[in-house]
């Protein structure tokens, strides 16, 4: 395969280009996602292409555009509509919860509702704390919902139109900081299946599971692991649910250690999860007490330097690998 170097959004861009030229029934909606090409220019050229029938531009109402995406779906559509920031997706919960994930199940499989919902998680920006939340975990609970991390254009590309193609509704969730990330880029079509995670680095000594911008701080963590001497496993999950345990675990008993690195909350959060299924699925393969890397269980304050003290970084990660590592 040919490769290009393209950034986040670009490959995002792209997978929405594809998969609206490739199926009609498919159609954008949002706040701004229009002539402006959306908050982040994720949709930009999809309104001049495709026109104001398949690319709508809404007010800003979320339980109110949700719910017109819910129904679309329902009825022959494949709407992917975009919520600015994942916090006001709260507004849409009645909608998402109670209506998108539902109604598969209690239709007895006769109502389908492919929807995708994109929206942008995480700090680090200054948002402050209405702006800047990791809520993957309020969806990773639903039953009936899909939940898509990506953490490199790659992923970002073969994992958006995947969800696209699935007939359960997906919440994709994007990181504001990652957005003018570069990574390679096929340019023949490709997808990724939804529940399958990557390694992203291969090592020996200790396991590192990262999601999302997180990823990248894991990689770098890892590289400066390997100037000590310690070889790390790097592990994208890429979707949070369904979860692919067992690459997890397959990877824990080679390196009979842990550490779950997750920009979400300490307290019920995705940390906690991964730890509750490998303490479960590969306890006889430990040699050292699970580390759980997060965010500080705070509203994340607007004052960058507390910003940051807040919110996982590098050294958190090698602090959590060298622990278990040395532990006797």
């Amino acid at each position: 395969m040919a490769v290009r170097q393209l950034r986040y959004r670009e490959a995002l861009n792209e997978a929405l280009h594809e998969e609206m030229a490739r199926d009609p029934s498919v159609c954008v909606l949002g706040e701004d996602v229009g002539r402006y090409g959306g908050p982040f220019q994720v949709t930009r050229g999809l309104f001049d292409r495709y026109g104001e029938k398949r690319v709508r531009d809404t007010p800003i109402s979320e339980e109110g555009f949700v719910g017109i995406a819910v129904g679309a779906a329902m009825t022959g559509l494949r709407p992917v509509a975009e919520i600015l920031y994942i916090d006001f997706s709260t507004l849409a919960m009645d909608q998402i919860v109670n209506q998108a994930a539902k109604a598969r199940y209690m239709f007895g499989g006769k109502a389908r509702v492919p929807l995708v919902i994109r929206t942008q998680g995480g700090g680090g920006r200054g948002n402050a704390a209405q702006h800047s939340q990791s809520l993957e975990m309020w969806y990773v609970h639903v039953p009936g919902l899909v939940v898509v991390q990506p953490a490199t254009p790659y992923d970002a590309k073969g994992l958006l139109k995947s969800a696209i193609r699935d007939d359960n509704p997906v919440i994709f969730i994007e990181h504001k900081l990652l957005y003018n990330t570069t990574g390679p880029v096929p340019d023949e079509e490709y997808l990724i299946p939804i529940g399958i995670a990557d390694v992203k680095r291969p090592g020996n000594d200790v396991t590192i599971v990262a999601t999302s911008r997180m990823v990248l701080f894991a990689l770098k963590a890892a590289e400066e692991l390997a100037r000590q001497g310690i070889e790390a496993e790097v592990i994208d999950p890429r979707t949070l649910k369904p979860l692919d345990v067992d690459t997890i675990v397959r990877s824990v008993e080679k390196t009979g250690r842990l550490v779950v690195v997750n920009e979400g909350h300490l307290t019920g959060g995705f940390t906690a999860e991964v730890a509750a299924r490998v303490q479960r699925e590969a306890f006889d393969w430990l040699d050292a007490p699970i580390m759980q890397v997060a965010t500080e269980d705070v509203p994340l304050p607007y004052n960058g330097r507390l910003e940051l003290e807040a919110i996982p970084n590098e050294q958190d990660i090698i602090n959590a690998a060298l622990e278990i590592v040395y532990r006797d």
